[in-house]
């Protein structure tokens, strides 16, 4: 039950950052944008495998002697391709719907990363806030206890302005991050297509690696985006280039048609095709080329997607380690401590803030450490966003 009842203020927070990023993938414009682009762009592959439009002509024929037409001619023409092409652009066409559905799933990620990695700016700035808060109340607390002491003589003006310029200095940094979340939230809002958050978590929520870093490097390959898309992109080209190898065989015509005249009429059928001898070799090339480039994109998004991967895992582990160093609640208790040993007399107010000062500055970089190691993990595993 205890550890459940820990648990539990971790879940919560991380469900307010869900929300966020259910929030921006159903409002953000670009994604939006990219999914009508999506469904243009499917129904144009779809397209190119539509048989031709049927072609129809009329030509009225007049004579000299004869009133009105004296002759017509009225050919009807149907286009089409060898069956065997049909079947390759159909699997053709699916690998490029694969690779556009992949593409949105790239943006989509990528768009919800950095959403979150506002979140953890605001919950970064809601903890400095919090330790801000601690300060100023010990600061109140020195001051009106120093003001006293000071109507008393038995304390001097350097020691009660030593007081307020460290208020001074906590009001200066409240003020700047003020700054900074209204800046994040402005943030946030653009991505949720501007409508406004509302966001006050303090809790970025657990986040472990599990395994060695080869074993958690495979596993991210491969369920990263931009490789699957480079994938699937270059699965698409070798098809496209099969595509372009048959198109040397003949288009086909078939067609009806009709001539009349004054006395009779006839009727028949059309029969044809199209030779593209000249035309296709060029296109082989080019295809080929295409599925080179897309074959080289594709062992450069390897190489670099692994190299990230270990540089963000080893970078993960070195701040994890940092965090473990940071004891938290030793700095915490010893500022109680300082802070009954200056009311009691036992210290002075300049010894106090010696001490105090270095115990804020080492709480204020465990709380930068902790928000570099959660966004490393979320850079690690944005796939799973």
């Amino acid at each position: 039950i205890y550890i459940l009842l820990l648990l539990l203020p971790f879940q919560l927070k991380a469900q307010q950052t869900e929300d966020v990023l259910r929030a921006v993938e159903e409002n953000n414009i670009e994604l939006q944008a990219l999914r009508k682009e999506n469904e243009a762009a499917v129904l144009e592959v779809k397209s190119q495998n539509a048989l031709e439009s049927t072609s129809v002509e009329y030509s009225p024929f007049f004579r000299r002697g004869v009133d009105g037409v004296a002759s017509s001619e009225l050919v009807v023409k149907q286009g089409f391709d060898f069956p065997t092409l049909y079947a390759a652009r159909s699997k053709s066409g699916k690998l490029q719907q694969q690779v556009l559905d992949l593409q949105y799933q790239v943006s989509r990620r990528d768009i919800l990363l950095e959403a979150k990695l506002r979140c953890h700016d605001l919950i970064y700035f809601n903890k400095v806030e919090g330790l801000l808060e601690q300060r100023r109340k010990n600061a109140e607390e020195l001051l009106a206890l120093y003001d006293k002491k000071l109507e008393e003589g038995d304390a001097t003006i350097i020691e009660v302005n030593k007081i307020k310029m460290d208020r001074m200095n906590i009001e200066k940094e409240a003020a700047e991050i003020e700054a900074e979340m209204h800046a994040a939230f402005q943030s946030l809002a653009a991505l949720n297509g501007n409508h406004p958050i509302s966001f006050d978590a303090r809790e970025y929520g657990l986040a472990v690696m599990d395994g060695t870093p080869e074993e958690i490097a495979v596993k991210i390959m491969e369920s990263d985006y931009m490789l699957q898309q480079g994938k699937a992109a270059d699965m698409a080209s070798e098809q496209e280039v099969k595509v372009v190898k048959q198109n040397w065989i003949p288009k086909l015509e078939i067609g009806y048609r009709r001539n009349t005249d004054v006395e009779s009429s006839s009727n028949g059928f059309m029969v044809g095709a199209s030779l593209p001898i000249f035309s296709n070799a060029r296109n082989v090339k080019i295809a080929k080329a295409r599925q080179a480039s897309a074959r080289l994109e594709l062992d450069n998004a390897k190489i670099a997607t692994e190299n990230q991967i270990y540089a963000l895992i080893y970078q993960a582990r070195q701040l994890r380690t940092s965090m473990e160093i940071y004891d938290t609640g030793l700095m915490y208790s010893t500022l109680e401590m300082l802070q009954k040993a200056v009311k009691a007399g036992e210290l002075s107010i300049i010894d106090y803030y010696v001490e105090a000062d270095s115990i804020y500055e080492n709480l204020h970089s465990y709380l930068d450490v902790e928000r570099a190691y959660h966004n490393a993990m979320a850079e690690l595993y944005k796939n799973e966003l």
